[in-house]
This record gives structure tokens, C-alpha cells and sequence, in this order.
């Protein structure tokens, strides 16, 4: 009992060091990035609020443990923009050695437990997990419009790329949220055009 409760506090240590990875992505307040923690944290709040634009055969409880888990592995394997220039199947493989490392700490029956939910997260087959990587590619955009631009601007980042690298991805689980970021994204590129 002492051994599983102690492998249970390191994963919960080791899970602090989240709170260190810096993201592209900016506050809404435009105050400073936020770090994958709190992204963590926002998006489960996402889809607390927004569980209503879930499609058929959604479980927002298994949703919820996806967005908390997806990003442990940038302990190890960092924050990767999406508008960023990286070799996606890199990425890949060193996040699947930090998820090795990371669920590992755990007591062996919780490790393949959170596991299974962060490799349904990363595959996007399921209705769930469909849901669940759209929340993940609504949020930075909503952000990026309550900031004047955000990461769009450090990344030169064009209404095309957003509809083809965001919006594609969002429009699979949450097509109704995909339409309506549409709508402001336009609003937001008109705009800055005029300026």
C-alpha cells in the first residue's frame, strides 16, 4: 500500500513540471503565454461548458480525462506549435518514449489505465476522441481572437492555414464549433486587413 500510494505522489510530482512548458499560445488578457497546464486545465473546462455541441456517443467524462492527460508528455518532449516548423512523426516518437516514462511512474494497473486514455486521445478514432482533439484545436484560436491575433501574429499565420491545419480537425468531432470560430476568424483577418 505504501509503495502504491508512493509511485502515486511521484506521477503527481512529476506531473507538476507541466506547469514549466511554455506554449505559443497567449493569455486571452494578452498578458503573457499561458504553459500546458493551464491549457490542460481550460480544456476541461471546455468541454464541461461545451459538452452540448458533442456529438452522438461522446462520453464528456472520458473527454475530460483526455484533456487532462494529452499533454503530460510535453514533460519531456516539449511544446510543439502547430503553426510551427517540426517533423510531426519526430514528435511522435518522442512523445511515445515520454508517455512510456511519465504513465510509467504510476502503480502498473493505473499506468495502463491513463494510458489506453492518452493513446485513444492521440489515435482520434473514436467519437470521444474526436470530440476531445477538437476542444483541443478550438481553444488556441478563441485565445488567439481574444488577444488581437496571439500566435497567428508571431507565426504569420493566414486564414488558410488555420482552416486547413485547425479548422479540418476541429469541423471532424465539433462541426458546429468549427462554423462558428469560422465566422470570427474571417471577422478577425477582414479587420486586419483594413489596418
Amino acid at each position: 500500500m505504501r509503495e502504491r500510494l508512493d509511485r502515486q505522489i511521484a506521477f503527481l510530482n512529476e506531473a507538476d513540471k507541466l506547469k514549466s512548458v511554455t506554449r505559443a499560445t497567449e493569455l486571452c488578457d494578452n498578458s503573457r503565454y499561458e504553459n500546458s497546464a493551464e491549457h490542460s486545465w481550460h480544456l476541461t473546462l471546455y468541454a464541461l461548458v461545451l459538452a452540448d455541441q458533442a456529438g452522438p456517443g461522446v462520453e464528456i467524462d472520458r473527454v475530460i480525462k483526455m484533456l487532462i492527460l494529452h499533454d503530460l508528455v510535453e514533460i519531456d518532449a516539449g511544446d510543439n506549435p502547430i503553426f510551427g516548423d517540426v517533423d510531426v512523426a519526430a514528435v511522435q516518437a518522442q512523445e511515445k518514449v515520454a508517455a512510456d516514462r511519465i504513465f510509467g511512474i504510476l502503480p502498473n494497473d493505473l499506468r495502463d489505465d491513463l494510458r489506453v486514455i492518452w493513446e485513444e486521445f492521440e489515435a482520434a478514432a473514436t467519437p470521444t476522441a474526436q470530440f476531445a482533439k477538437s476542444l483541443d484545436r478550438f481553444q488556441p484560436p478563441m485565445q488567439n481572437l481574444q488577444s488581437g491575433g496571439g500566435s497567428w501574429v508571431d507565426y504569420d499565420v493566414t486564414e488558410k492555414m488555420i482552416a486547413d491545419r485547425v479548422g479540418s480537425k476541429i469541423a471532424i468531432g465539433a462541426p458546429t464549433l468549427w462554423d462558428y470560430a469560422k465566422g470570427k476568424i474571417t471577422a478577425f483577418f477582414e479587420a486586419r486587413a483594413k489596418t
